[in-house]
């Protein structure tokens, strides 16, 4: 990993998992990503600067992060969308890492990265590097960003991938001060599923079948009570203790971030799993399954 000196090349990140997570088709993404940009009326009277969003492929939880972008975005306008995100690769990492493209492309569109904002947390902060390989494959940012997009034409990206570490609320806590300071208007958004619950996943405490599923459901809701109560600095502890998030690390800087900005309440939106939509026709719950939830912070 290198800490970045000097302007960002005009390089372009080119889709990853685009055809696999969600529409490689240009038309077809755009207008699908569109259909999932849902808001209750209640919702949108509220301004919401954080969120949680699910990055699975959109036939499971596409609707579930449409929710969360979409309820934060008719609340108010954004130049900057940060999104802390899962990493699930296997290089290790004590580092919140950035990336070192100056555009990110998905199919239909593409956003320019806060080339500024990456210049100024690397200059003063250690916490931070930039480390493409980290990027290159990763799909917990880039199945938001059609999403993002549609919600915020035009607003520049910042991709930071947060490993679960104590340290992740400060690298949330900097990343704000870093925008706030600066003048810009950002919201920041978590990339990460809950609880993956199965022989598959190699974490079945309950057994299989509906008892399992129900004790999913119920570890769920332990992280989502600490989103509930912006609870930042007991997320990463929490996660390693229950393994209901794979994105612990971006949730707690996505919180930190949020109270940095000044929130002071969470709404949960929707809590669904896999499940929902892989049950067959018998009805008969499957073997494994991930939680998924909609969260905005404000």
């Amino acid at each position: 990993m290198e800490r970045m000196a000097g302007p960002v090349a005009r390089s372009i990140r080119h889709p990853a998992v685009a055809g696999l997570f969600y529409p490689a088709d240009p038309v077809v993404c755009r207008e699908q990503a569109q259909s999932y940009l849902w808001a209750d009326e209640a919702d949108r009277r509220q301004r919401w600067i954080g969120g949680l969003v699910p990055h699975a492929g959109w036939k499971y939880s596409g609707a579930i992060a449409g929710r969360t972008i979409a309820t934060m975005a008719a609340a108010g306008d954004a130049d900057v969308v940060v999104v802390f995100g899962a990493i699930h690769n296997l290089i290790a990492t004590d580092s919140a890492v950035l990336d070192p493209n100056a555009l990110w492309r998905v199919p239909g569109g593409e956003s320019e990265l806060s080339a500024d904002t990456q210049h100024r947390l690397i200059e003063n902060s250690s916490l931070f590097v930039v480390d493409e390989r980290f990027h290159r494959t990763e799909h917990a940012v880039e199945v938001e960003l059609p999403l993002i997009q549609q919600a915020w034409p035009g607003a520049r990206l910042l991709p930071v991938e947060v490993p679960v570490i104590e340290q992740a609320t400060e690298m949330g806590r900097l990343t704000a001060k870093c925008l706030l300071d600066a003048g810009c208007r950002p919201v920041f958004l978590a990339s990460s599923d809950l609880t993956h619950y199965g022989p598959a996943y190699g974490f079945a405490p309950a057994g299989v079948g509906r008892r399992g599923l129900d004790w999913a459901g119920e570890n769920d809701r332990r992280i989502l009570d600490l989103l509930m109560n912006r609870s930042a600095d007991q997320v990463v502890t929490h996660v390693r203790q229950y393994h209901n998030a794979c994105g612990g690390g971006a949730i707690a800087a996505m919180l930190a971030a949020c109270r940095e900005m000044g929130a002071i309440q969470s709404r949960l939106l929707h809590h669904a799993n896999s499940h929902d939509v892989q049950a067959d026709a018998s009805g008969r719950p499957p073997a494994d399954a991930v939680g998924y939830a909609a969260v905005v912070v404000g």
